[in-house]
């Protein structure tokens, strides 16, 4: 018999191991559905804005579907545990903040885990409505290879330098100390 698992153990999958910070992502992914009524993204509908990059993120990625890959993943990173999440089609987004001394106590790392997984999102999160003017969706581009290491780049990242095509990497800015 085959046993479909949980979206908490997907996410476990996903980021390798389970801790508090994986399961703060997996309640604020909770929040996000709860408020918005989707479910996993396939195809761009939903946006994720994350304000770190810490272990949240991959449930974010696992469980709403908004990965860095597809594009519909966006890094600002402050530092934060903020998690904004927007829906193209009618533009409703919502801002999700983890509550300072939500997570406080004298708890091993698995209770303190099991305290985030078991506790009510609104207890654990700040949680409002927002306007946000959402990135298009992702466009694919075509390759030109760099003269300098002979690696292809995304053709609006490829600069010039003499007529020639330089990647990022290779390319030295010039700035004359200003």
């Amino acid at each position: 018999m085959c046993v479909e698992k949980s979206s908490w153990e997907k996410a476990v999958d996903f980021h390798g191991h389970a801790c508090p910070g994986l399961a703060i992502g997996y309640k604020a992914a909770q929040a996000a559905i709860q408020y918005m009524g989707d479910t996993r993204d396939t195809d761009e509908e939903l946006v994720a804005v994350v304000q770190s990059d810490n272990c949240s993120i991959d449930a974010i990625q696992s469980v709403l579907g908004c990965t860095a890959g597809k594009g519909n993943l966006i890094f600002k990173n402050t530092g934060k545990n903020v998690y904004t999440v927007g829906r193209r089609s009618d533009g409703l987004a919502v801002r999700i903040s983890f509550k300072p001394g939500a997570n406080t106590g004298n708890f091993t790392k698995e209770e303190r885990m099991q305290q985030i997984l078991n506790s009510p999102v609104g207890d654990l999160f700040d949680i409002c409505e927002i306007e946000i003017e959402l990135p298009k969706k992702a466009s694919l581009f075509q390759s030109v290879i760099c003269t300098q290491c002979g690696e292809g780049v995304m053709e609006p990242k490829a600069r010039l330098r003499e007529g020639k095509v330089i990647c990022p990497e290779c390319f030295e800015e010039y700035t004359r100390g200003w």
